[in-house]
């Protein structure tokens, strides 16, 4: 038989759409829930892309495309008006 996994330790891909506010209501949204939770992401991401035995440099693009669109979003104001100004 199929053990049954409660809903606070279900992963958020594994949490149907029915029971999806009710799991968003058991995260933990103290300070020390959200360091852990960031804390978590950025070590599963250095894991992944790079402490690997054979690195590359994607996992640092990645970073800098992050930071590009990041920066982008950021600027787009004065990016959207500087495009329509006439330099003649």
């Amino acid at each position: 038989m199929a053990s049954v996994v409660p809903l606070k330790e279900k992963k958020l891909m594994d949490v149907k759409l029915v029971e999806l506010p009710n799991w968003i209501l058991m995260r933990d949204f103290t300070p020390k829930g959200i360091v852990g939770a960031f804390r978590r992401g950025y070590d599963r991401y250095f894991n992944k892309y790079i402490d690997v035995r054979k690195g590359s440099i994607s996992g640092i693009n990645m970073i800098l495309a992050c930071y590009v669109l990041f920066n982008y979003c950021r600027c787009y104001k004065e990016l959207k008006h500087e495009r329509h100004r006439k330099y003649h």
